[in-house]
């Protein structure tokens, strides 16, 4: 099938995309919306200007526009985007979130598009485990959660990341996967990369529970092999 991946560059659309193109789907593109700001109902906001970076480290053309990022009118900024298209299905990263998961469904449903989410439902612990094992290099770029610190940004998630995210899972309920929007990440590297993005200068901008690491400087290498 002709599909197109919604993708933020994030753990989750990254996975996503790993399944559809492992079960031997045609991603003819990867759809990113642009939020002007971070108050998204829909849509990740940290770092999205690398998205270009990020299609090009995995070889996929992509397309792209801005949303203000109002409620229900930045789906309508998506079904624009992904009218054109040449797919037959669209594909999301969506894990557990009622919310996205029926917009993205009404969505394709007004193009006449399937609606594939691979993630949805899915243990949230399996979804990190399995990340590890394909051993994605994926980085926290975003939280917004009680329990978290300046020192979870630029974080790599490895076994003591989801050891600690566990514990904030038991004291806070913090989601596992950040369904609920209590972190964010990038994914660098990992087994469908043509190429590594690395991170050459970034900063942690932090304000009162949140913060989010900003990357200012990144670039393309080969990767070894």
């Amino acid at each position: 099938m002709r599909l197109a991946v919604l993708s933020t560059g994030g753990k989750d659309s990254t996975l996503a995309l790993y399944k559809v193109l492992i079960e031997g789907h045609e991603v003819k593109h990867l759809v990113s919306m642009i939020p002007r700001s971070e108050n998204s109902w829909m849509f990740h906001y940290p770092n999205m200007h690398l998205m270009d970076m990020y299609a090009e480290a995995v070889g996929i053309p992509l397309v792209k526009a801005e949303t203000l990022g109002l409620k229900e009118a930045e789906l309508e900024d998506l079904k624009r985007l992904i009218a054109p298209l040449d797919v037959e299905g669209v594909v999301s990263g969506t894990i557990a979130s009622t919310y996205q998961k029926t917009r993205i469904e009404r969505v394709c449903s007004q193009l006449g598009l399937e609606c594939l989410m691979p993630l949805w439902q899915n243990s949230p612990i399996g979804i990190l485990r399995e990340i590890l094992n394909l051993k994605f290099k994926v980085i926290i770029t975003g939280v917004y959660a009680y329990g978290f610190s300046a020192d979870w940004l630029g974080r790599r998630v490895d076994e003591e990341t989801v050891s600690d995210l566990q514990r904030l899972n038991s004291l806070y309920g913090v989601s596992l996967v950040g369904e609920g929007g209590e972190y964010e990440t990038l994914v660098v590297d990992g087994p469908i990369f043509k190429k590594r993005i690395a991170i050459l200068e970034a900063e942690k901008i932090w304000e009162r529970q949140r913060g989010y690491y900003r990357i200012k400087l990144a670039r393309l290498e080969d990767k070894d092999g």
